[in-house]
Formats: C-alpha cells, structure tokens, sequence
C-alpha cells in the first residue's frame, strides 16, 4: 500500500546538551513531576534503538520511493533521541548520583529478549518472521502515536517555563516532542504498507499503550526512592499513593493526566484514524528552527552524545 502525504520531507537534525547546570529538580518546587519527567530518559533510549533495528529489516521490503526515504529519516531522528537521552542519563541523572542501572536494564530485557528478532534466543521459522516483523512494526505505531500525543503535550505546555524550569532539560522536552509530531505519520503508514490491518492494530495497542504507563510509573518510582522526600512512601507502581499523587499534581497543571492521556489515545483505535490529524507539523517545525540544542551542536559538534 501506498500513501499521499502533503507534508515536508523529515530533516535528521544533530543536537547536544550541556547538562553541567541542570538540576535534578528541574522544575523549581516540583520534586515529584521532575521525577516523574526525568524517567522519560530512562525509558526512551532502548526501545529508540530498538526501533532503528527493526526498520532496519523493513527497509528492503518497501516499495514506496517516499515512505523509504521517510523511514531513513525517521530512523536518524529516533537514533539522535536514543542518543541525546542517553547523554542525560550519564551527564545528567548518573553525574548527580542517581542509580538508573536497575530501570535501563528492565528495558534491555524487553527490546533485547522479549522484542527481540529471535524472542527469548529461539529462531523463529521462516514463515513467521514476516509475521513478526509486522507484529513489531504495529506496537511501534502504537507507541508512536502515544509519544505524538505527549510530544503535544509538552510542546504546547507553559506551566513549566513560568514555574522557572531548567532550559536544558525544557528544550530536550520540546526539541523531542516536536520531530514526535514532525514524524508521527511514518511508523502508522509503514505498518499499513506492509500488510498490518485494523484488528491486530487495536489489539497490539490494547497492549502497549498500559505497559508504557506500567513502565512509566514503574520507572518513575525508582527515581522517588533514592529522594529523601518521598522514600517513606515507598513509592511502587503497585501503591496507590503515586497515582493518586499523579492525578494530584495533573490538576495543578505540572503533569498529563492519566485519563486525559488515555483519552487522546482512543482515536488509534478507531478504524478511520489517520495520525496525520493529531498534532501540527508547522507548530513543531517552528520550535525546531529556534531549538537551543540544535545551536548548541553546529557550535561544538563534539559535544553531540
């Protein structure tokens, strides 16, 4: 299947972060949505990564001469991500003696055994390998449209600047979230151009989208443990306290709220959804040309991570 999109050719951008005098508390008085944002660093890197490796084994199957050239693209942007959050794991959370060990090893348990090309180290037989190349290629548009609708999210959200918000760690945010939208119809379009239809989609996003907000939560706690503030709750995506305490600081403005995230994530599975419609390309083109990241890398390109 091929598509006809009027959008712009998607630009690999490089970047790099200075991360010397970004606080743990990155928005002033917020400990809890810090954490609960930082995680996003220890979650994206690996299945960022993943997703490269199995586009890798998509690449010779597409027949469109643009989608191809997209899905290069993509591929880039997601491998800079991959890269620049892995720059904030070591130089930000790491070099302010935060333990991450424990959570990035849970991700390369899932993308490196369970997600793997050989699941669990068994080859799979020849007729199922296509099979589940288009498996994969369905829950990385699941998870693509989920980080669409959170790159929206924190491209429009002015909350955290007012409250005084670390730049740095505002600007990874939004330099992400905006090629999130730039690129959000590529892992959709791909999908459907090598054969994935409407009912495994719903039911590999009935999936996905939960164990992203187990992982999340999950993660996220890890983080709270090692603060003082919080290690007394004993903080555990299996307690209460911290989806209450979420939904909390939702209402005051410094998070997503669970609910209205899992409302954005209903059109995905409805058999007329088109990503095209979910977020504003100029909107996120327009931040990426003023990008402190992208100035900061075409000044010291060696500083890129």
């Amino acid at each position: 299947m091929s598509r006809a999109r009027n959008l712009p050719p998607l630009v690999p951008r490089k970047v790099a972060f200075d991360w010397s005098k970004a606080p743990l508390e990155w928005i002033p008085g917020q400990p809890f949505a810090s954490h609960f944002v930082n995680e996003i660093n220890l979650l994206l890197p690996a299945g960022e990564f993943w997703f490269c490796r199995v586009y890798n084994q998509a690449l010779p199957l597409i027949t469109d001469d643009r989608l191809r050239e997209d899905v290069r693209n993509f591929m880039r942007q997601e491998s800079m991500h991959a890269r620049a959050h892995a720059s904030a794991i070591r130089d930000y959370l790491n070099a302010q003696g935060v333990e991450t060990d424990t959570n990035t090893r849970q991700e390369d348990r899932l993308f490196e055994t369970l997600l793997a090309d050989h699941p669990f180290g068994k080859p799979l037989p020849q007729w199922a390998q296509r099979r589940w190349l288009v498996f994969r290629l369905g829950i990385i548009a699941a998870v693509e449209h989920m980080t669409c609708v959170l790159g929206n999210y924190i491209l429009r959200n002015e909350r955290w600047a007012e409250a005084g918000a670390d730049p740095t760690v505002l600007d990874l945010l939004k330099w992400h979230g905006a090629e999130e939208i730039e690129h959000r119809c590529v892992a959709f379009d791909l999908y459907r151009h090598l054969g994935g239809g409407y009912p495994s989609r719903y039911y590999l996003a009935a999936i996905a989208m939960p164990a992203i907000f187990g992982l999340w939560v999950h993660g996220a706690a890890h983080l709270m443990k090692q603060d003082e503030r919080f290690a007394h709750r004993k903080p555990s995506v299996f307690r209460p306290w911290i989806w209450r305490e979420w939904l909390r600081q939702s209402r005051a403005g410094w998070l997503p709220s669970p609910f209205w995230i899992a409302l954005k994530e209903l059109p995905f599975f409805s058999p007329a959804y088109d990503p095209q419609t979910e977020g504003c390309t100029e909107e996120a083109l327009n931040y990426l040309r003023t990008s402190p990241a992208a100035a900061f890398a075409a000044m010291a390109p060696k500083a890129a991570a």
